[in-house]
């Protein structure tokens, strides 16, 4: 996919803003991430990625039998918030026809040929109130949310009234805390990938400054037992590899994906990093740095996925 398929027309101010030579959502000033063609290339990775973690399936729980149970007389429908590049809400509406997905982004960087049961909205999602009814979806579905909610427990409360009873809320979220070799190193030099490890580091500081609790990923499971609305919930966390150093051959293509991934993402947290005020000399060596890390690893880096789904009761 590339700008042209996500055109909004000569003027797109409306939409869209420059920062440090990135085109970034104008909605929320809290994610920083672009929203560009490079940002929509990582989202394609970063969603091949997690159909290996839920078993080469788009979702985790019982969502095809919620979806396809006989005798519903509501029509059925599914939300996909924070759809990103929309390939989850669109390969969802072709799994299921007689489904209405809605996905909600900042940026309207999602293709404009979509099956008839899709549709896309803009909506910044970091509010204390969503404009969307009560009980009014059957699945909702929110992955890398995170890093652009200033209350992450407010959120899913919100996403909780929306969704009818006997409905699946899935929340997925990478740990943003730099791993290598298996282990969370305490310092950068314990690390055996001091640039990696730099550069993660520099990358919390600046959520932590913009209001976002980096800690939400490890503890989806307490967000959602808080709202005491859910029984049956599922925690589950996997270990992506970053890189080609895998033995086993699906954790290569794994390791090959995330790579690719994090090739992208190294140099879009460049626009984050100069606005928290750090100098554009120490921005390029971080990025460089921890590219090398990545590039000619002495110890293999990964990162830690949690994984929740969980039944409305």
């Amino acid at each position: 996919m590339s700008d042209e398929d996500t055109f909004v027309g000569e003027d797109a101010s409306r939409y869209f803003t420059q920062l440090h030579g990135r085109r970034r959502n104008v909605l929320n000033e809290r994610y920083m991430l672009p929203a560009d063609e490079d940002e929509i290339r990582r989202y394609s990775y970063h969603h091949r990625i997690l159909q290996f973690v839920c078993a080469g399936r788009n979702y985790v729980g019982p969502v095809k039998e919620v979806l396809t149970y006989p005798g519903v007389k509501h029509k059925r429908r599914v939300l996909d918030v924070g759809t990103g590049g929309g390939l989850w809400a669109i390969e969802m509406a072709d799994e299921f026809p007689r489904v209405d997905v809605t996905g909600v982004d900042l940026a309207p960087i999602q293709p404009r040929e979509v099956p008839p049961n899709c549709s896309f909205e803009l909506c910044d999602l970091d509010g204390p109130e969503l404009p969307y009814s009560n009980h009014a979806y059957d699945i909702i579905h929110a992955r890398s949310m995170h890093t652009g909610i200033g209350n992450y427990q407010q959120f899913v409360n919100e996403l909780t009234r929306m969704l009818r009873p006997g409905g699946i809320l899935i929340l997925i979220e990478p740990d943003s805390q730099p791993v290598v070799d298996g282990k969370r190193p305490q310092t950068s030099y314990a690390s055996g990938a001091p640039g990696w490890f730099a550069l993660w580091e520099a990358y919390r500081n600046c959520l932590t400054r913009k209001g976002v609790d980096v800690n939400v990923p490890s503890h989806l499971g307490a967000i959602i037992r808080q709202t005491g609305a859910y029984e049956k919930i599922r925690v589950q966390e996997a270990s992506i590899p970053i890189g080609f150093w895998p033995k086993d051959e699906t954790l290569l293509t794994i390791g090959q994906l995330a790579w690719m991934e994090y090739d992208h993402l190294l140099p879009a947290m460049r626009p984050m990093l100069l606005e928290a005020g750090i100098p554009e000399w120490k921005v390029k060596v971080l990025i460089e740095d921890a590219h090398r890390d990545m590039y000619e690893p002495v110890m293999p880096p990964s990162v830690r996925l949690h994984v929740v789904h969980a039944i409305k009761k």
